[in-house]
């Protein structure tokens, strides 16, 4: 369904989460005394402007909108002052409601679409374009994002070989989480493959703590475990297939990969209140059941983005030592890396709306937001020593060191019928699939039934 792009793609997850977060604080408490920690001369969030030249706009007013709540939205308002204050425009933040492409459809038709709006998925992208919405990008902006992302991160901003989007946030959707505690206490060791992550599970149960919790009431988290688990398992070129359905749900490939991840999820005691309980939880407390409660937590491992990070803040255990991270263990030949983001999308084109997006693909904003915490940039050029702890800097350097071989989240390339609305499509399946993960060739017929009718019988 989406030419070039599909090769790689986004994830919901960053929006869902926004969405669920508000009022979560960043992990700010963090930042310090780790100042020009690679050498780069440069201080955390520090942002000199050199690096990117923007026009005098006095009296201009744009509003610019996205999904985020809480602390995300907060950070990234800080980020629009600093262009402010560079520029003399003047920049409101319009919150949007999910599905953004509904949201800003109602304000297109009322007459009053924001001048900038940040986009979740590449399929939203591609949508703004068909719908006549979006405006190229200009030269400048264009010229930024040559110079600061990887190939890869270019494309996805494109339709039609044309550059719409700006990649400003990136998730790195390839982690897993765990109690350091707990996992000390089991004598369990960070597992490398699907095997050790087996084994590791089993030393947890066997210390007296359940392995993991899934966050099964939200559709979206079991849509990346079965992204990670087929992309690592089946190779990047199935993957690209089955993102824009040129195989169907039925393929073998897909009964390798449900029957992999019923390993974990169809054993009971491995979850957190056993399936029925993961169906009941949803994101915000599979991530803080895992770091409260001493080294007595209700699960030990649990399995997202860098996103993670916000939510362990709302504990009182520290990410670096009493939380800790691995990357998605390699299930196949080689570990994956799935990606997510936010790219800005010009709705309204002029010289203030092109001179906003040429500064959110440059070093200088994103190396603002880096030094809140809580946030990942795909620009290669925002030093490492912007972000403000060691995990983070982990979690961004696997990223950026990725170059063009990450995957963008399936399920936001797809249509949104099937990949992106709770209740229904591939959110559902994969709640019937964990609710009875032994009818791997139900959910299969499922999978491809509803996959079928969103993609339009077939590709």
């Amino acid at each position: 369904m989406h030419s070039k792009s599909s090769t790689f793609r986004p994830h919901r997850a960053v929006t869902a989460v926004a969405a669920l977060l508000a009022g979560a604080l960043a992990l700010s408490a963090c930042s310090s005394g780790d100042d020009d920690k690679e050498g780069t001369g440069e201080k955390p969030g520090a942002t000199t402007g050199s690096t990117v030249t923007l026009p005098k706009l006095d009296g201009a007013r744009l509003e610019v909108s996205a999904v985020w709540t809480g602390g995300e939205q907060a950070n990234f308002k800080k980020v629009l002052a600093e262009f402010e204050k560079r520029t003399g425009a003047s920049v409101t933040f319009v919150p949007a409601q999910d599905p953004i492409i509904n949201f800003l459809g109602s304000k297109i038709a009322g007459g009053q679409p924001p001048d900038v709006a940040l986009l979740p998925q590449p399929g939203a992208i591609k949508q703004a374009v068909q719908k006549g919405w979006a405006k190229p990008l200009g030269a400048q902006a264009v010229k930024e994002l040559e110079k600061n992302y990887s190939q890869g991160w270019q494309d996805i901003g494109k339709v039609d070989g044309k550059q719409y989007g700006a990649y400003y946030k990136a998730a790195n959707k390839s982690l897993i989480w765990y109690n350091a505690q707990v996992f000390e206490n089991a004598g369990a060791k960070e597992p490398k493959t699907w095997q050790e992550l087996l084994t590791a599970s089993q030393a947890v149960y066997d210390s007296g703590v359940t392995p993991f919790s899934v966050a099964g009431a939200d559709g979206w988290p079991l849509t990346d475990w079965f992204e990670n688990i087929y992309l690592s398992q089946a190779g990047p070129e199935k993957y690209d297939q089955l993102a824009q359905h040129k195989i169907k749900w039925t393929d073998p490939s897909v009964k390798r990969a449900l029957t992999t991840l019923a390993e974990l999820w169809g054993k009971k005691d491995y979850l957190a209140g056993g399936q029925k309980g993961a169906l009941q939880t949803e994101f915000p407390q599979s991530v803080t059941q895992t770091f409260t409660g001493g080294d007595q937590p209700k699960s030990a491992m649990v399995y997202e983005g860098d996103f993670v990070q916000v939510n362990i803040g709302e504990t009182k255990s520290k990410v670096g030592t009493d939380a800790k991270v691995f990357p998605f263990p390699a299930v196949g030949d080689s570990a994956p890396v799935v990606s997510g983001g936010d790219a800005a999308v010009i709705l309204k084109d002029s010289k203030a709306a092109q001179a906003l997006v040429t500064f959110l693909a440059s070093p200088d904003a994103a190396g603002i937001q880096a030094g809140l915490g809580g946030y990942l940039s795909p620009n290669k050029n925002v030093p490492l020593s912007a972000y403000p702890n060691e995990v983070q800097r982990k979690i961004a350097k696997a990223l950026v060191e990725a170059g063009d071989d990450f995957r963008f989240d399936m399920s936001d390339q797809a249509p949104q019928a099937f990949g992106g609305t709770p209740g229904k499509g591939e959110w559902k399946d994969l709640q019937d699939f964990l609710r009875n993960p032994k009818d791997v060739a139900g959910a299969q017929a499922k999978l491809e039934r509803d996959a079928a009718a969103a993609y339009g019988n077939g590709g």
